[in-house]
């Protein structure tokens, strides 16, 4: 009876939703860290480097840039590019300077308040060719007095992207569209595949909860 009470119970945690625990995460292009290193500029973490996640786009190819904000602040988001890099990144000086860096493309964003989680912008990538270029989108929150850089006012995220004509890397296949963007590395597919096989963990549970229960003459 105790083997069918403990996976009684594990199958019930497994039903459980899990809480998010990132603030802003950017889903596309495909963040570089993801949603839960967020709190050091340039980028999220200090001393950051580029990763393998890298995104492909044409010069000068207009795209949308989507996140998710997980938990809500009043704030606005700024959208910003550094052709060579991330060192170019800087921080607004005051919680509602805007457009004070070149590297901006778009600023301002409101933040449309609770409830509302998925954002999407539009913006025009410089019509450059760079392979170690860098996309950023920051978070300026005006719920934690006083406002100091750095400090804890501002969430970072980056993506990693390479501006090329023909878009995509030299290896990827010849059917691949490259005005959606392409990301190298594949990670959402691993994500996804590591989420269903947890997506079926509650149903497993259930079954050998049911089988113990059999066992013992609990079920007919």
């Amino acid at each position: 009876m105790r083997f069918v009470h403990i996976a009684l119970l594990l199958a019930i945690v497994g039903l459980s939703p899990v809480e998010a625990n990132a603030h802003l995460d950017l889903v596309s292009p495909t963040s570089r860290y993801g949603p839960d290193v967020l709190k050091t500029g340039p980028c999220g973490v200090a001393g950051g480097e580029r990763t393998e996640h890298i995104t492909y786009y044409e010069p000068g190819q207009t795209i949308e840039v989507r996140w998710d904000e997980y938990v809500d602040h009043p704030a606005h988001y700024r959208i910003a590019f550094d052709d060579d890099g991330d060192d170019d990144f800087a921080d607004p000086a005051t919680m509602t300077e805007l457009y004070s860096n070149d590297t901006v493309l778009l600023d301002g964003i409101a933040d449309e308040g609770a409830g509302q989680r998925d954002y999407v912008a539009t913006v025009t990538l410089p019509n450059i060719t760079c392979d170690n270029c860098t996309l950023q989108v920051i978070q300026v929150m005006y719920d934690k007095p006083p406002y100091i850089t750095p400090g804890n006012d501002i969430y970072y995220q980056c993506a990693d992207l390479v501006l090329r004509e023909g878009a995509g890397p030299p290896d990827l296949d010849a059917g691949t569209d490259p005005g959606i963007g392409t990301d190298a590395a594949g990670g959402c597919n691993v994500a996804r595949g590591v989420e269903n096989v947890f997506g079926m963990m509650p149903l497993f549970l259930i079954l050998v909860a049911r089988r113990l229960a059999r066992r013992r003459g609990f079920l007919v």
